[in-house]
């Protein structure tokens, strides 16, 4: 018994790891992803250690340094670096504390849209007949709307805050994800190998979830990737419009919100948590390309 393990464990590893290596090989070619990855990492640094990296409280107001400019302009301090906003509060910290919020909501976002659209999905693909017909229909009539507007539609009926506004932009990204596992479900339903797990009388439950949906991954991972990024996006917009997380959360959509009177006066209230979301949301997106090329065996170069 222990040398058949023994025999498994050495066969299996290996192969692990050339998968491993030839993801990170096709991966690394491209020099945008490489790029997006450690940036992504260092986001999530910031956002795991931001109560020792922020130099100040992200709610705290100092009322003897309102609208103080960053470092290197006239008047700047050197204990704001980035300068301060119409209340004192200090930019960098809130910069920094935003970032948990933005990647706090791209995990729950996806992970909500992920697990719900490949439920459906895989049931829809896998059963055919009315139930595909209901759960589609269902999907094209939610893909009928503008993202953006449904969700702000669902926010107001659940009412502002960020939770509501992570659940409705969850229910807006579940189409996609319902719609990628279904085609994939579909494509690898006819094969050998679930054919062949039918035969030795593998159950409904069994061949869906652990037959045919890990050969369906790849696709749901580039998704979800993208999904990311959009979710951050569209978080930001909703708390842009008052309906995702409220003042005084350090949430770079409100920020912006808070800094529109200043946009004319005072460019770096408004600018930096711009370039915060823009930065971020281009280093998923080029992960997400990164990950297309490296799971897609059509893209992958020889």
């Amino acid at each position: 018994m222990s040398q058949a393990a023994a025999t498994s464990t050495v066969s299996t590893d290996p192969s692990r790891r050339a998968r491993l290596a030839e993801f990170w090989y096709y991966f690394s070619e491209n020099r945008g992803a490489v790029i997006g990855l450690v940036f992504f990492l260092f986001l999530v640094l910031l956002a795991v250690f931001a109560p020792w990296i922020a130099p100040h409280d992200p709610v705290a107001q100092y009322r003897d340094a309102v609208l103080v400019p960053p470092v290197w302009q006239e008047g700047g301090r050197a204990g704001y670096l980035l300068g301060t906003d119409a209340v004192g509060r200090d930019m960098l910290s809130r910069l920094i504390y935003g970032t948990r919020f933005s990647l706090f909501v791209g995990v729950i976002v996806t992970t909500l849209s992920l697990v719900g659209g490949i439920a459906l999905g895989v049931i829809a693909g896998y059963f055919r007949g009315w139930v595909d017909t209901v759960i589609m229909r269902v999907m094209d009539i939610i893909l009928a709307f503008p993202s953006l507007l449904l969700a702000l539609v669902l926010v107001a009926v659940l009412g502002p805050g960020l939770v509501n506004a992570m659940i409705a932009i969850a229910l807006v990204f579940q189409p996609h994800f319902v719609r990628l596992t279904r085609a994939a479900v579909m494509s690898e339903k006819t094969r050998d190998y679930v054919v062949a797990a039918k035969v030795a009388g593998a159950g409904h439950g069994r061949l869906m979830f652990k037959t045919i949906l890990p050969n369906c991954m790849a696709p749901l991972i580039v998704q979800a990737t993208l999904s990311f990024s959009s979710a951050i996006l569209d978080a930001a917009a909703l708390g842009f419009l008052g309906m995702g997380a409220q003042p005084p959360t350090p949430e770079w959509g409100t920020m912006l919100a808070e800094a529109r009177e200043f946009i004319s006066s005072h460019w770096w209230v408004v600018t930096l948590p711009g370039i915060a979301i823009l930065i971020t949301v281009l280093a998923i997106n080029l992960m997400g390309d990164g990950l297309r090329d490296a799971l897609d065996p059509k893209l992958k170069r020889s």
